[in-house]
């Protein structure tokens, strides 16, 4: 019996740039935990994008959502999300999920939508 194709698991190493909007995210959180949710909520993200548990978190990222303290997270961040290739010996998973900091051009953030990088950029 043919049921629903299953989905195709992600096999491949790309790079892409997303919006998160924190905003909508973090509504109704409480105060003193805004930065760490904004930072589990961001995990959550690349987790269900790119399709890999293993999801690591850049240093910058975690200071630019830190930056304004714990109650004034950015309504909206840019972040590159790369699904990568795992090299280490005792590694569960096959890929990895590498989150860091977009460029965010002059004029903002309005119109910008999700964004392939080509890996010889």
């Amino acid at each position: 019996m043919q049921g629903k194709p299953r989905k195709v698991r992600k096999e491949e190493v790309v790079t892409r740039e997303y919006n998160i909007n924190l905003h909508k995210r973090l509504h109704g959180c409480t105060f003193k935990k805004k930065a760490p949710k904004a930072i589990k909520e961001i995990r959550k993200f690349a987790q269900k994008a790119m399709g890999t548990t293993d999801v690591r978190v850049d240093v910058k990222l975690n200071k630019q959502i830190w930056s304004r303290g714990i109650r004034s997270v950015p309504r909206r961040v840019r972040v590159r999300i790369a699904r990568k290739r795992n090299d280490e010996e005792d590694a569960k998973e096959e890929f990895y999920s590498l989150v860091t900091v977009a460029e965010i051009p002059a004029e903002g953030l309005k119109g910008l939508g999700t964004k392939v990088i080509e890996e010889d950029e």
